[in-house]
């Protein structure tokens, strides 16, 4: 039986260690769902949603309601004993992530036995009530036992222990604060301690264990000296007494207000307590509450003994003590934890990190020749209105040194040039037979006529042109639509291996494919040629062909199962 009592303790163990180091990491909740909003705060959350108001509404958060048992000790004028129960129940609910309030309900059992005897009891009616015979001071200073005021012959005093058992019930209303839940390095903390403090009413019914059976009791023996310290006192009244109490201690009478046939009074409570977080809805207080109340007879004395053998009012007034574990639940649905679980600072710092409902201003950056692009990469001051390319620079189609804004001749053929300021260049007369004989002039082949052309680069390993390719090709185009009888050779690079050898018939493809599908020049105006040495892999080169030059424009892939689309 032992062993699963220390099963059992360490299991509970582990729970509460692992609560305090499993927490998730991220938001408490979602500050956009509206379903956890109440009514009466949509209005702030709309404007919030709309960025007009700062703050997110306060969410619906779930009730707290708890069990609990342990230790109640009253204390007064006669000893407690240490293990006297108490029992209660409560329910909270959260006004802030700070404060929250609860009401709490109390039953606890206490009991107390003093190991030292009293004498001077003669005002306790308890005990006179049942027989047992006490001095009492007469109008004459005489100290004599009360069997003698009543007419009975002297008799010896009669030593008692004050006992008593006391079931004390109370109602409170407290506010409860929390001290840990704001957190600036974490999102979310697996305990809580908090604070607490309130008011409330106690009902108490205060019992003495006067009487076995029917008959007083004869502590005679056990005041007799033979017990000489508190443990063998305490035992040998136990062994004596039984567990009856059922004498109603002194309390009053009537002077005192009642509730339910017992004595009421105010009473005023304050403590603290620590939560072990087990789930989002399922958490392990332990918490210690001391109550006070205006009263002293909470143990059933309020007689002071004194050595002259007389006995005078206290002037401490009795309190108890509530020690306790407890199960608390959360209770509630489309609610987020009580909001004592939940850090307020985790919104903000979440919206820092990564944010989703900030109003972030729109990036400003400098562009002081207003074409498009920022001066931190612009390559060139633009003259206002002329078109640039993604460096800033201006754009000069037929490249003969005149931007296109003010080329009134925008291709020129490099044969025409150099050009003059305009832009516009001057041809030569073509030779009008084939040996010209006699004619100054001399016959232009394509590659005088069309000049120069661009080269195409892809990204490594990518078979997709860029839109700077794009714009490479259509300035191509226009060459070949103002020479109509002249085709281009579109040379592709690689072939130390299949990848390379397919990659370059890939980048040819590709080139030839889109000069006749997006710019509309025919497919035999170019020549197919792939896989030769001497250049970059990722690069196409065109040229104007040769006179007499001819080549196919198709050509079947060396590697189709490694053919880019």
């Amino acid at each position: 039986m032992a062993s699963k009592k220390y099963l059992f303790l360490a299991v509970m163990l582990c729970l509460l260690a692992s609560s305090g180091f499993s927490q998730r990491v991220g938001a408490s909740y979602d500050v956009k769902d509206s379903s956890l909003v109440p009514g009466k705060r949509m209005p702030q959350h709309t404007e919030f949603l709309n960025g007009t108001y700062n703050f997110p509404a306060k969410p619906r958060n779930q009730w707290e309601i708890g069990i609990k048992g342990g230790l109640f000790n009253i204390s007064g004028d006669v000893p407690t004993r240490l293990f006297s129960p108490g029992f209660g129940l409560h329910v909270r609910k959260a006004f802030g992530y700070i404060f929250s309030m609860r009401l709490e309900y109390l039953y606890g059992i206490g009991k107390g036995l003093h190991w030292l005897q009293a004498e001077n009891y003669g005002k306790n009616s308890a005990w006179t009530n049942n027989g047992y015979s006490a001095p009492y001071r007469t109008n004459t200073g005489d100290i004599v036992s009360q069997l003698t005021l009543s007419g009975g012959p002297n008799a010896p005093l009669e030593p008692v222990f004050y006992n008593y058992k006391t079931i004390v019930q109370d109602l409170s209303l407290q506010g409860v604060v929390t001290l840990n839940n704001i957190r600036f390095h974490k999102a979310k903390t697996g305990f809580n301690f908090y604070g607490f403090a309130g008011i409330g009413g106690t009902i108490y019914d205060a019992k003495v264990n006067a009487l076995n059976g029917n008959s007083k009791y004869n502590f005679s023996s056990v005041a007799s000296g033979t017990y000489k310290n508190r443990k063998e006192t305490i035992d040998a009244l136990q062994d004596l007494m039984d567990d009856s109490y059922e004498t109603p201690a002194e309390n009053q009478g009537e002077r005192r207000p009642k509730l339910f046939g017992d004595t009421f009074k105010p009473s005023a409570t304050v403590g603290a307590g620590i939560a072990f977080k087990l789930s989002n809805r399922i958490n392990i207080a332990i918490e210690d509450r001391y109550t006070l109340i205006k009263d002293d007879l909470l143990d059933g004395q309020r007689w002071q003994e004194h050595a002259w053998g007389d006995a005078s009012l206290t002037r401490d007034f009795d309190s108890y003590n509530y020690f306790t574990v407890g199960l608390n639940i959360n209770l509630g649905a489309k609610s987020v934890e009580p909001l004592w679980w939940l850090n307020p600072l985790d919104y903000a710092y979440s919206e820092i990190r990564n944010p989703r409902l900030m109003r972030l201003p729109k990036p400003v950056l400098p562009d002081s020749d207003g074409d498009g692009v920022t001066d931190q990469f612009d390559q060139e001051q633009t003259p206002q209105g002329c078109p640039v390319d993604s460096h800033g620079v201006s754009k000069d189609t037929d490249g003969d040194g005149v931007p296109d804004c003010k080329d009134k001749e925008l291709i020129t053929p490099t044969y025409c040039q150099p050009v003059d300021a305009d832009g516009v260049g001057k041809c030569p007369v073509p030779c009008p037979s084939e040996d010209c004989p006699g004619w100054g002039g001399n016959k232009i082949g394509c590659a005088e006529k069309m000049g120069a052309l661009p080269s195409v680069a892809f990204k490594a390993g990518s078979n997709k042109l860029s839109d700077d390719a794009k714009a490479v090709l259509a300035t191509v185009a226009s060459r070949l639509r103002n020479n109509p009888g002249c085709k281009v050779v579109v040379i592709g690079y690689c072939s130390s291996n299949k990848r390379e050898q397919q990659l370059s018939w890939d980048h040819v493809n590709t080139v030839i494919n889109h000069m006749v599908d997006k710019e509309g020049i025919s497919a035999d105006r170019f020549i197919f040629n792939y896989g030769q040495e001497g250049g970059d892999c990722n690069t196409v080169d065109l040229r104007a062909a040769a006179d007499g030059e001819d080549g196919p424009n198709t050509v079947e892939p060396p590697h189709p199962n490694l053919r880019k689309n």
